[in-house]
C-alpha cells in the first residue's frame, strides 16, 4: 500500500520536516508507505559528501538573494532545487522492496527512464554516476536516505525548469550540462501533468 500526498509548492525546510515525520510512521507502520511529491522555490542542498567549493557563485551573493543554503543528510553533493522541477520523495519500507539499497537507486533511475520513454526520449544510465541522462545532458538528480530500512529524500526531474540558474553550481560535484523536459521537447509541459504521469510511472514500477 502506498499513499500519495502532493505538497505543491513548498518550503525545502518544510517539506524535509514532513518527510522525518512521515519515516517515523512507517518505522512505526511497517506495512505503509508514502509518496511525497512537490517542487520548491529555489534553494540549494548540500549532501553528507558536499564540497562547498562547488558552488561556484559567491555564497554572500546567494544568501543576499534570499536563497537558501541547507546542509542535509542525504547522499551526494551540492543539488538545486527551483519551480518546475519535480520533486519526489518516496518514504519506503525497503524491506519490502529487497532491501538492497544498490536495486533501490536502480529502480529510481528506471523510473526516470520509463517516464522520459512517455515523451519518446531516451534516458540512460551512466556508469559510476547516479541519475538519469539525455546524450551526456542530465535530467534527473538522485539523493537519498535511509534509517531503519525507510527510505526519504528522493529525485529532483527537471520539466520546465530555468536551467540557467544551475551555473551557480557544479550539479552533483560534476562538470555536466543539465537540462530539461521542456528544452528535450521543445515544447511546454505543465508540471501537473508531469506529476500525474510520474505517479503512474512509480507505481508500475515499485508494483505498488
Amino acid at each position: 500500500m502506498i499513499e500519495i500526498r502532493d505538497l505543491g509548492l513548498i518550503a525545502y525546510e518544510r517539506a524535509y520536516e514532513l518527510q522525518r515525520r512521515y519515516v517515523e510512521k512507517v518505522v512505526v507502520n511497517r506495512g505503509q508507505n508514502y509518496l511525497l511529491i512537490c517542487e520548491h522555490p529555489l534553494v540549494l542542498t548540500l549532501g553528507r559528501l558536499a564540497d562547498r567549493k562547488h558552488i561556484v557563485c559567491p555564497e554572500n551573493r546567494i544568501e543576499g538573494s534570499g536563497i537558501s543554503i541547507v546542509p542535509v543528510d542525504r547522499g551526494g553533493d551540492v543539488t538545486l532545487h527551483a519551480p518546475g522541477q519535480l520533486i519526489a520523495y518516496p518514504i519506503l519500507n525497503l524491506e519490502n522492496f529487497d532491501k538492497d539499497l544498490h536495486q533501490y537507486l536502480f529502480r529510481l533511475e528506471q523510473v526516470g527512464i520509463d517516464f522520459l520513454r512517455l515523451f519518446d526520449i531516451v534516458g540512460v544510465r551512466v556508469s559510476g554516476k547516479t541519475g538519469v541522462w539525455i546524450d551526456g545532458r542530465k535530467i534527473m538528480s538522485i539523493g537519498v536516505g535511509v534509517r531503519k530500512w525507510v527510505s526519504y529524500h528522493g529525485i529532483g526531474l527537471n520539466i520546465n525548469t530555468d536551467l540557467a540558474l544551475f551555473q551557480m553550481i557544479r550539479p552533483c560535484g560534476m562538470d555536466v550540462v543539465m537540462t530539461s523536459l521542456e528544452h528535450e521537447t521543445g515544447s511546454g509541459i505543465y508540471l501537473d501533468q508531469a506529476k500525474e504521469m510520474f505517479i503512474r510511472v512509480f507505481k508500475e514500477e515499485f508494483k505498488v
